[in-house]
């Protein structure tokens, strides 16, 4: 509801382990294409964002970044806007187990090299505050081409994502031609995410034994 409805607002059912791949197009396709929503209202940067990858269509979720207008650039793994670099503290380090996490079952990324599985991974954390003052933590891992860009000119009509897991992130940083978010419509742009119901550990959120105790209605920050 935070930002209207578009033809991404439409459901989509995508379970292709038992054939079921109902797209939002393919229900609401026709309201596609002009960039514009019905009771629409301007998302504001630091949003956490539930959208549509503008060429795969799946439901993507990661922080508004960039307006309209707005230049972009990662230096040295320094968020820049506007030309000018954000403010960041550091805030510790953040650990979780090295094994296999979600449906996909990918491993994750560490920042104290390879580690045996059910060892300790551990990623540097920072606060980061961007001009409007909303301030959340971002994670490194180490040096890659992902922290040291050029400069995105957001288009109008369009919006700049990226992932709090800063190293290990598809988003608006890589181009659409090389399989990234590129820049997002307003239209694919689905609502905000406020509070985590539940989370899930496990292959399938049906596995309620590896669900997360510890963010049962959590919210968003």
């Amino acid at each position: 509801m935070a930002y209207g409805y578009s033809y991404a607002s439409c459901p989509s059912l995508m379970l292709p382990g038992i054939g079921i791949n109902i797209d939002a197009e393919d229900i609401c396709g026709v309201f596609r294409g002009d960039n514009t929503r019905l009771f629409g209202s301007e998302p504001e940067r630091g949003d956490v964002v539930v959208f549509r990858h503008p060429v795969s269509g799946r439901d993507f979720i990661k922080r508004l970044i960039g307006l309209p207008g707005d230049r972009i650039q990662v230096k040295a793994g320094l968020l820049h806007i506007n030309d000018v670099p954000v403010e960041v503290r550091d805030d510790g380090v953040f650990e979780e187990i090295f094994a296999p996490q979600g449906p996909q079952g990918l491993w994750p990324r560490c920042e104290n090299g390879p580690v045996g599985e059910g060892g300790t991974c551990i990623k540097s954390r920072q606060i980061e505050t961007l001009p409007n003052g909303v301030e959340h933590a971002v994670l490194n891992i180490g040096n890659q081409g992902s922290d040291n860009t050029g400069v995105y000119l957001v288009p109008e009509g369009h919006y700049f994502f990226m992932g709090d897991n800063r190293d290990n992130s598809s988003d608006s940083r890589i181009p659409q031609s090389a399989g990234g978010v590129g820049f997002v419509p307003f239209e694919n742009l689905i609502g905000r995410a406020d509070r985590i119901m539940f989370s899930s550990a496990g292959r399938s959120m049906l596995f309620f034994w590896t669900w997360r105790g510890d963010r049962f209605f959590k919210a968003v920050r």
